[in-house]
Order: C-alpha cells, then structure tokens, then sequence
C-alpha cells in the first residue's frame, strides 16, 4: 500500500511538472483574468493616477516594443486631481492641462506616455483655451500619421504625430458652420470600423444637440479633415454620441442633456455605417441601464475585445464627478450583452474581464444594488422637471402612513437628501436617500435585486452594508434583507445626527432573488438619511471563478 501511495505521488509530480512546462512554453493555454472595480479612481500600474476623461481607446502598435496595445486618450483637467483629493467639493468650469495617453494590453494594467498634446502647443497654434474636450485618434494611411481630434471652444481642433504615442501638433481647425449650421459639433467621438479600418467622426449639432451625424476622416487639398457628412439622427437633444459595431451591426450610442449628471444611454441600430438607423428617429433605452442611468455615467465610447472564445463589448461610461459630484471615479466600465440585435447593459460595481479569451464575470467582491449611493438622481425627488420623475431610480418608498408621495405637491416628501460638504466627509456624493415628513409617518424603502439573463444572482450568504443619520424620533427604524422564507434585520438607531456605518451580516439569498430596504416609523419631524448602500456576496461559491 505504501509502495503504491508513493507510485501515485511521483506520477502527480511528473504531470504537474509536465503542466508547468507547457504552460511557460505555451502562454496562450493560461489566460489570466483581472479585475475591473468601478466606482473608485484608477491608477497606473505603477501606482500614479489616471487622468482621462471624454476620450477612447485605439488598437495600434507600439513604437517602442512593436506590441500591438490598447492605447486610451482622454483629458487631464485640473479640477481632477483637486476632486480626487477632496471628492467633498465639485467644481463649475473645467482648466485643461492635456491630453494624456495610456497603454494596456489586458484593458486593465496600463502605462503612462504622459501629455501627447500639451496645452501650450494648442495657445501657441490658435488661442486660449475655454473648453477642449471629447476627443479619438484615428490612423490616416494617405499620409501615415496619426489624427487626434478633439473639441476647442467652438470648432474642432486636429493634431498630427507621426507615433500614436505624441507629441501631436495642431495641424488644422475646423468651423462646422458650412457642414451642419454650427460651428461646434454637441459632444463628439471617434469611430474606426474594425473591418475596413476607417474611422468617423460621430458627433451632434452644436445647438440643441437634436441631430447627430457622422462624417469619414481623410485628406482634404493635403490635410486631414472631414470628407462628409450624413446626418443619421433627428429628434430629441442628445450627447455622449459615439459608437460601436457587433456582429456585421452598426450601434450608436447617446446620453440625455443633463448637463454633467448620468442620463438614459440610449441607442439606435444599422446594417450599414451611414444608416438607415432604427427605429427611425427614435433612441430607445438600451435594457439594464435604467435604475442606475447606466451605472451613473454619460455614454463614453466602447471597446471590443475579440477573444479566443467570445467578442465582448464593453461599455466605457463618463462620469464627470469632479463637477457633478455624483460618486468616485471618472471611468465606469461595464459588459454589454446582445441578445439578438439588442444590447443589454450589465450594471456592475466590480467584474473580472479575460483579454485573451473575451470572457468576463461577476467578482466575488461585486455591490449588486443599484443606485447604490443615490447619486443617479440629479434633482431633488419627486421632480416636476427634467427627468420627471416620482421614485428615486432603482428604488421604491412605499408610503404606509404620512404624506403620499406625490409630483407638484408642497406636502409631499422629499425622497433624496441635499448632502451638505460636511456630510461628503463621512459619505459619497452630493445625495442621500432621506426618510422624513412633516406629521407622523410609517414608510418603507426597498430595493428587489434579482437575477437577470446574463448576471445571477447566486444562492449563497452575502452582507448588507450602509451609512445612517438620524434626528427626532423613531419607533422603528432598521434596515432588512429578505429571500424565500429567510429574512433578518437590524436597528439603526444609533448617535443622533452623526453618521453611523451600519452592517448585516449572513444573509441567506436563495432563488436568485432578495429584497433589502429600510422601515421608518417615526413622528411629526423625525428624519433619517442613509447612503452608500452595498450588498456584497460574503460565502457565494458561484463567484470564485
């Protein structure tokens, strides 16, 4: 018996060693998966901020190395890095510093090139900069350079480099006025079909915003300019305009005016670049960006990611918190999935993506509520104006005893909370959700998270985690979790009118479905605010991948 125990272990050694050797020898057989976490601010591989926003990401090869990377432009704006320290104050105007490059060749670990258009070089070309911004690069063959294009006060700015590593130098400047009756485009990205490796130019009419159009990038009388135009959009104001192809389909993607806030990520569909796009005139709302305005981000740009078992598309959102205030992080990146021609959008928090086979999945650290931190909401809710609305996004309060909750209405409560910059010390954002009214109230808000066709919730214990202050008094207030026949729940009364963190441990979810909220039952004046809500998977098998 012992003979054959040793026996076995020297074949296990031997297998093994042979599985190490192929997988050196073949570093195609492991493919590693890496995470990407929302909601925070990213650095470099080396630790140093990344500074990018309004720009894309462009396949070329690297100069240095001759590796073909990923390479992601954007803007660095002053305020920032100021947001970044202190993400309690946001800011009105934007002080433009450059535009920065980044290289990857997983989507995930990337390196600095530095400034590759300064602003001093722009001043130096044209004249002072007001606003530069939404910006891509495109590959112009005729002359084997390379064309960063980006907005500058009221015209379209396009800088040349010979590297798509910079430096770029201004080269022309275009006044749209004689193309589309503006002289500015209304947000703008840049688009290279990944079969013919022509790029556009995909932008909306400078005022109003209420056309969207794309024009082909190439060479005019011996600079790169604009070769057409073709208007494929008519209708309501639209910004964040870019777009995406999948599977032989043309997709453009755009956001609501809401100014710097998150908004609707809407889109149309097309056989052929320059359109018919369908329905005609007609963004619908791309499913699974509702309760959270596309996990609170402005449509960005996309990247495909064509791996050795599946293509992915991932949606690469904007979000303007150093002057909206809306939450952490400037970049929020999530999966699409497609069924059929339909995108659909996967809000995640925290995801793991696998560059060299295309296949991605839910971390086991992912925060499954929506709206988590209230931030999706640009308005005091219920709101008569632009988004009307009478919930708050992702969540419903259900009104037991007190005032109905009601649009236009002097005695209706106010679902969401003004958080002051003293309160942005201890939470995120400028929101909170707030329980409150002015005669005795009974009322619960709740969230159902479910599972959906393409992220489960999996069976498994996980923990409810939250912030909460509160004044006044309340005979019941606590917060819950309930799945199937389990449910458990916790008092959140604690230091009045301080900020209290909050958790709920071991909570059973079966059936891929659970309901978390909140009961408030307090008097004439009592008030409760609560913030950045997680549910987070604690013992859950089905994310350890």
């Amino acid at each position: 018996m012992h003979h054959l125990k040793k026996e076995t272990q020297v074949r296990a050694k031997v297998v093994a060693m042979i599985v190490g050797l192929l997988l050196i020898s073949c570093p195609g057989v492991y493919a590693q998966s890496y995470n990407i976490k929302n909601d925070t601010f990213w650095d470099t591989e080396d630790g140093n901020p990344i500074y990018s926003q309004g720009g894309g990401i462009f396949t070329f090869t690297d100069p240095e190395d001759g590796v073909e990377k990923y390479f992601w432009y954007g803007v660095h704006y002053e305020e920032a890095e100021q947001y970044r320290e202190d993400p309690s104050v946001n800011y009105q105007r934007t002080h433009f510093k450059g535009v920065t490059c980044y290289t990857s060749t997983d989507l995930v670990n990337w390196k600095s090139k530095g400034n590759v258009l300064e602003k001093a070089a722009v001043e130096e070309a044209y004249q002072r900069i007001f606003w530069m911004g939404r910006l891509g690069v495109a590959y112009v063959k005729e002359m084997d350079k390379y064309a960063l294009l980006v907005q500058h006060n009221s015209n379209v700015l396009i800088a040349l480099s010979d590297s798509p590593a910079g430096p770029f130098k201004p080269h022309n400047r275009l006044d749209m006025t004689e193309r589309i009756g503006t002289p500015n485009t209304g947000d703008q990205t840049v688009f290279t079909d990944p079969d013919t490796g022509i790029s556009y130019l995909v932008y909306s009419y400078g005022k109003g915003r209420h056309k969207i159009y794309i024009s082909e990038i190439g060479v005019k009388d011996g600079k790169v300019d604009l070769l057409d135009v073709t208007q494929i959009f008519k209708g309501a104001g639209r910004e964040g305009n870019c777009m995406v192809k999948h599977k032989g389909k043309y997709y453009v993607f755009a956001s609501n005016l809401y100014g710097w806030d998150s908004s609707h990520a809407f889109y149309l569909v097309a056989d052929d670049i320059r359109g018919p796009y369908l329905p005609e005139n007609n963004m619908l709302i791309t499913p699974g960006s509702y309760d959270d305005y596309a996990h609170i981000t402005q449509t960005g740009f996309f990247v495909n990611v064509k791996g050795s078992k599946k293509e992915t598309v991932i949606y690469c959102g904007d979000r303007w918190a150093d002057f909206a205030g809306n939450g952490l992080g400037y970049n929020q990146w999530c999966p699409l999935s497609f069924d059929g021609e339909t995108p659909f959008f996967n809000s995640l928090n925290s995801w793991n993506l696998n560059e060299s086979t295309g296949e991605w999945s839910v971390a086991e650290d992912n925060n499954f509520v929506k709206n988590s931190s209230f931030e999706a909401d640009r308005k005091a809710i219920p709101s008569s104006v632009k988004p009307i609305q009478e919930q708050l996004l992702g969540w419903y309060s259900d009104v037991k005893q007190g005032n109905t909750i009601v649009i236009d209405s002097d005695q209706s409560p106010v679902l969401n909370h003004d958080n002051t910059q003293e309160d942005r010390m201890h939470v995120i954002g400028e929101r909170s959700l707030n329980i409150a009214d002015n005669v005795t109230f009974k009322r619960k808000v709740y969230q159902m998270i479910t599972s959906t066709p393409y992220v489960p919730l999996e069976d498994g214990t996980y923990t409810l985690s939250l912030k909460v202050k509160h004044t006044g008094h309340f005979d019941q207030l606590e917060a819950y979790a309930e799945s199937g026949s389990h449910q458990k729940s916790i008092t959140l009364e604690k230091d009045q009118g301080k900020w209290n963190s909050v958790t709920l441990k071991d909570i059973s979810v079966t059936n891929g479905k659970v309901e978390i909220g909140f009961v408030a039952h307090g008097e004439a004046g009592a008030s409760c605010q609560i913030d950045d809500v997680m549910f987070v998977p604690d013992n859950v098998p089905g994310y350890r991948k």
